[in-house]
């Protein structure tokens, strides 16, 4: 059977239930900016998706008070490649960003869009293990080829 995944592919392995609990977490901290206006959510999240995003991993608030709560509830970890976790940090430190500079440029409803989409993707991830990046993936992979060649 050929398989038709094309995810980026890393030496190191995470815990899926901590990856849903963190989806989950900034699904509430986007909503907390949805309702109240207050920036503060996402320049924490930005934070946080930074570390995740790069070697700082071990940092992020968030992954550790998931990795308690599992621990805590006795999920048993379900370890996956942490390739298309990291690339999806990534895209979320992207989305923090432009969220933050939205903001802070006054375009309100820009930054409640781009939040609104984050916190959908969020949710995929936390409440059914959908990763929206490994999905779009392969077309970022193929526009970075084609800007090579």
């Amino acid at each position: 059977m050929k398989s038709t995944a094309f995810c980026p592919i890393s030496d190191r392995r995470i815990d899926e239930h901590v990856a849903r609990l963190n989806g989950a977490f900034t699904v509430v901290l986007l909503s907390v900016f949805l309702v109240s206006g207050s920036i503060i959510p996402i320049v924490f999240l930005l934070i946080d998706f930074g570390l995740r995003s790069g070697r700082w991993y071990r940092y992020s608030v968030l992954s550790s008070v998931s990795k308690i709560i599992a621990q805590t509830v006795g999920l048993k970890p379900a370890l996956i490649n942490a390739g298309p976790k990291i690339f999806a940090a990534r895209i979320g430190l992207v989305f923090n960003i432009a969220i933050i500079f939205s903001f802070l440029a006054g375009w309100n409803t820009p930054a409640l869009i781009l939040a609104g989409i984050f916190t959908t993707f969020a949710f995929l991830e936390s409440a059914f293990g959908i990763c929206v990046a490994c999905l779009i993936y392969p077309v970022v992979y193929k526009i970075n080829l084609s800007f090579k060649n």
